[in-house]
């Protein structure tokens, strides 16, 4: 028993959506942070279901790429993150707009 292809690509494309929305209506970072990796793993799941419809490896290889992108992403946004608490004594994005000089 197969889970269909349109399934799965819906699965991604709502998955896709509640990231998008948690990037542009969310003030907090860890949030965003959270919300992007919510759209690339949905990325992910969208290589991964046409790779099983065309019976291809390139589209599993794709996902070691985005996996690679996201984690690099957590360690510098994370990194960054840190550093902004240290001096702003909070991580609300309109604070960090404020970075100038």
């Amino acid at each position: 028993m197969s889970i269909p292809t349109s399934y799965l690509l819906a699965l991604s494309a709502m998955l896709f959506i509640i990231g998008a929305v948690g990037v542009l209506t969310r003030r907090n970072t860890i949030v965003i942070f959270m919300s992007i990796e919510l759209m690339l793993n949905s990325a992910n799941l969208a290589f991964i279901t046409f790779a099983r419809a065309f019976e291809s490896l390139t589209g599993q290889v794709m996902v070691f790429f985005v996996i690679a992108v996201a984690a690099a992403e957590v360690a510098v946004g994370l990194a960054l993150i840190v550093t902004i608490f240290k001096s702003k004594r909070s991580i609300d994005i309109d604070q960090i707009s404020d970075l100038r000089g």
